[in-house]
């Protein structure tokens, strides 16, 4: 189907089922489905993706601006890479001299990993002290669906592309995963914790939303 959202085209698919609730999910390819009761008609489904079209677009245009910045990343001096929030050159991030692609891709992944470490190691004390929460230990991990985790054991781990995000959401995820020393779910009280410790958490969670697609090797 092709729906009409204040001047914009949206394209979905419709995928029919016998499931009683309309559902709608945007895959990283900016591919939009929906998942609609067996009967439902047309009109009704392009009613459900309007009303909630702000959200739509807005998901859609993320992703198309994650597509973007990839395609600044080259594995040569001048390819541009993420580090705490900036953009820079490769060869500012690490030695490119007599270097091929897979050696630049891996000698970047090594940057990241130490970076993260570092950075994860100087700004969990101060939160530590401030949440009264202490980790068994800490780990810096290669994930493709969290950025952080905490176990039953207070094991903390972090996604070493952190290393990619500005500190402050870096700072998030530490205060979230330490939040969770206390209350292990996502409820009121958890996010009462982590808003007590960083207010504007919300806005470093939308960061993640929106560039999380670009930070990756």
């Amino acid at each position: 189907m092709r729906i009409e959202f204040e001047e914009r085209i949206i394209d979905v698919h419709v995928v029919y089922g016998p499931g009683a609730k309309l559902s709608i999910q945007i895959e990283p390819n900016g591919f939009v489905t929906v998942k609609a009761p067996n009967g439902a008609g047309e009109e009704g489904i392009a009613q459900a993706v309007r009303k909630h079209g702000k959200q739509i677009t807005a998901k859609l245009d993320a992703l198309e601006q994650a597509r973007e910045l990839m395609q600044l990343k080259e594995y040569q001096e001048e390819g541009k890479f993420l580090h705490l929030g900036r953009y820079y050159k490769l060869h500012e991030l690490i030695d490119t001299v007599g270097l091929g692609e897979e050696e630049l891709r891996l000698g970047l992944r090594k940057f990241y990993f130490a970076s993260c470490k570092k950075v994860i190691q100087q700004r969990i004390q101060g939160y530590q002290k401030q949440l009264k929460a202490a980790p068994k230990s800490v780990e810096i991990v290669d994930s493709s669906t969290k950025w952080g985790s905490c176990s039953s054991k207070k094991q903390l781990t972090f996604n070493y592309r952190l290393a990619m995000a500005p500190v402050e959401v870096i700072d998030y995820v530490i205060i979230h995963e330490l939040c969770h020393l206390t209350h292990m779910n996502h409820d009121r009280s958890f996010w009462r914790l982590v808003g007590s410790i960083m207010p504007d958490y919300k806005e470093k969670e939308a960061y993640l939303a929106k560039y999380g697609q670009a930070m990756t090797l």
